[in-house]
């Protein structure tokens, strides 16, 4: 699985209808956080920031509608 490229990030947001404080909130990381994810770089020194492969999955799974884990489903 490759990264998540920054474009791809904003739009998930924008799909999602979410500002970036609130992907921030959902995500649990700092409004700084998705602003650099989205330019894919550090203000300061133009460092590339890479998007965690948790994160990829945190937003597929917000897109299915999941919020939380509460551990698998018992049959």
């Amino acid at each position: 699985m490759s990264r998540m490229k920054p474009s791809e990030f904003k739009a998930w947001r924008e799909w999602m209808g979410l500002s970036q404080t609130k992907a921030a909130e959902f995500l649990g990381v700092s409004n700084r956080t998705i602003s650099l994810w989205e330019i894919g770089h550090r203000y300061e020194d133009k460092r590339p920031v890479h998007i965690p492969k948790t994160v990829s999955l945190a937003c597929a799974a917000l897109a299915q509608g999941i919020r939380d884990y509460s551990g698998p489903s018992s049959s």
